[in-house]
Parts: structure tokens; C-alpha cells; sequence
């Protein structure tokens, strides 16, 4: 029982600057307003996510990884220094508004001053506007002198790196990259299990509590990469992805980094996913549905759902039209 397929109900968040379509198109029935993102599998203490149905329904990832550490696999265990948690955290971003331009710590920086891993992340781009974009970088090498008083005066918009978007486009961002998600954006985020962000620029916005949210100028600055952003793509290779197809189904690498492995699957007939002994997995389900078969159990899925295979578990048949990405350490 404890290596089977376990669906997840996840964390909602409702930062401001987020939309609906969460709600309307991925099946989140939460009553938060706006819900920005969901965090979809997750032991993260600021959002754990819910083990739905079976005989942990109810409990908490975290609680069950808890009681089933060999769960997590040898590989999970080795990145959290043998603690019992997920070392990822994968989640839905909805943005109606622009995100605060921000950066992440690397390990040993959130380690010595945070007590918290840092925070390298990869975004797939899941729905975008016409118009919509992101940030990566600064458009040149600048010094610690013009970022910090570009945020102060608000020109910082000048010297970011804008980058245009649309629907299958991967970025990979690296802990230390300053970095925003436009408006017009809908992206699945796969990170290291850390909520350590330096908000560098919020474009003059207030809180539910009327007050400005709080900058992290200084903190920013001891942790961000100050030279020029290089060409999206050449420094992630997500302009070598293949797509491998096969009959009834398709896979494609998105990203494989010493944090996550991350692989689109699009399923049209059925897939065989043979079990991984020293990694957990989690299949996000980005559209369709379909059937998940696992040791003799079935389990129904469809767009927005969230499941964790444990290590070592049985080997699964997704069958239907559905699409997926598959993560893992």
C-alpha cells in the first residue's frame, strides 16, 4: 500500500497579483481570491500538499513521507542530507499581473543565513497572452551601484533583460538570476523546496493591509548575478529538445539539472512508466485525461490533477488523451 499512487489536493495562494484561470480551466475549487498559484505536490511547511482518497486520504505528503522515507528514494534522501522531505516543489502560476522582480539564493547562501535550501527553478510555459513575457537577467553587466539605485528610483525596468513568451517555451532559472513572470503568463514551476525570495522591485504596489510590500534590496544584491543574461536556450539546452515518439504515445526532455529531471509526455494511446528504484515521481497532469493502472489499482486523471509515485513502487500504464510532465530528482 504505501508504494501505490497517491493523487494530491494542493496549497492555495492569493498573492495579488493573481487571476482565475486556475479555477476555471484546471479544476481548483478554492475559495481564496485571487488564486495565484497552487502548490501542487509539496512537504514545504508554508504549503503542504493533501494525500486525496486511499487510506491516507486527508493526511499531509509531509506526514506520510514521514512514516515511508524509502518512499523518497536513495537519490531525494541524498539532496535533503537524509531528511525525510521532498527536496522539489511543483506548482501552478497563474499571473493576471506582473510578479515582483526578484532573485534567489544558491544552497550555501540559504544554508548559512536563511536555514533553507536556495532556489534554482525551471518554468514551462503552459498558457500565454499575445503580449506576455518574462524576465531573465539584465540586458548588460551592471554594477551593485546601478542596480541599487535603479530600485530605488524605479528604473530598474531599464536595465532588465525582457524576453517574449508563448505556450511550450521551458527557461531554466538558475538560483542568483534576476528573474519575474509577466502578466498574460500561465506556467508550471518546478523549483528546489525553498520559499527564500528577494523582492527587488514591485512596481510601487500595496498589500491587502494597504502598506507597500517590502523590498530585500540588499539581500538581493549579496546574492544576484550581475552579468549580461545570455541567449535563452544556449546555456539550458532547451534548443536541442527532441521529441521521442513512440506508438500511442510521445516524450520529450524538458530539463535535467542536479535538482529535477522534468519530461513532457503527451499520451494519445497509452504509456508504460517502469519504476524508478532510487527517485520518487510526479506526474502533473497540463491536459486531457485519461487512466492511471498501478499494481492492480486504477486511478482516474484529468487536466490539473497531481499524483506521487513512490521509489520502488509498480510499474504504471497511463492510457487515454492526456497530457503530463514527469518529475523527478
Amino acid at each position: 500500500m504505501e508504494r501505490m499512487p497517491l493523487k494530491l489536493s494542493p496549497a492555495p495562494k492569493d498573492y495579488l497579483w493573481g487571476g482565475n484561470r486556475l479555477k476555471e480551466e484546471y479544476g481548483k475549487k478554492f475559495e481564496v481570491e485571487p488564486l495565484a498559484e497552487t502548490w501542487e505536490c509539496s512537504t514545504h511547511p508554508d504549503g503542504p500538499s493533501v494525500i486525496v482518497g486511499g487510506a491516507y486520504d486527508g493526511r499531509t505528503l509531509a506526514h506520510f513521507l514521514k512514516e515511508h522515507p524509502e518512499a523518497l528514494g536513495a537519490r531525494s534522501l541524498e539532496l535533503t542530507g537524509g531528511k525525510a522531505e521532498l527536496p522539489i516543489l511543483v506548482k501552478l502560476i497563474d499571473a493576471a499581473k506582473d510578479l515582483s522582480v526578484q532573485v534567489h539564493p544558491d544552497d550555501d547562501y540559504a544554508l548559512k543565513y536563511e536555514n533553507s535550501l536556495g532556489k534554482t527553478e525551471m518554468w514551462y510555459v503552459l498558457q500565454a497572452t499575445p503580449d506576455a513575457k518574462l524576465v531573465h537577467g539584465f540586458r548588460r553587466d551592471v554594477t551593485e551601484e546601478e542596480v541599487r539605485a535603479a530600485a530605488e528610483d524605479g528604473s530598474i525596468e531599464e536595465l532588465l533583460n525582457y524576453v517574449p513568451i508563448r505556450p511550450g517555451d521551458l527557461f531554466y532559472i538558475a538560483s542568483g538570476t534576476v528573474h519575474a513572470i509577466g502578466a498574460g503568463a500561465l506556467v508550471a514551476e518546478v523549483q528546489e523546496s525553498s520559499n527564500i525570495t528577494y523582492r527587488l522591485y514591485d512596481y510601487n504596489r500595496v498589500g491587502a493591509d494597504g502598506k507597500k510590500r517590502p523590498l530585500h534590496v540588499e539581500q538581493a544584491l549579496r546574492v544576484m548575478n550581475r552579468s549580461a543574461a545570455k541567449q535563452v536556450g544556449a546555456e539550458d539546452g532547451s534548443m536541442e529538445r527532441v521529441v521521442r515518439r513512440q506508438e500511442g504515445c510521445e516524450s520529450e526532455l524538458l530539463k535535467s539539472c542536479r535538482y529535477f529531471t522534468v519530461e513532457r509526455c503527451k499520451v494519445w494511446r497509452e504509456t508504460h512508466l517502469t519504476k524508478i528504484d532510487d527517485s520518487f515521481r510526479v506526474l502533473l497532469f497540463i491536459d486531457g485525461s485519461g487512466q492511471l493502472d498501478a499494481g492492480g489499482e486504477s486511478l482516474p486523471v484529468c487536466k490539473g490533477d497531481t499524483v506521487f509515485l513512490p521509489a520502488g513502487g509498480p510499474d504504471a500504464v497511463i492510457s487515454g488523451e492526456t497530457e503530463y510532465l514527469d518529475i523527478r530528482v
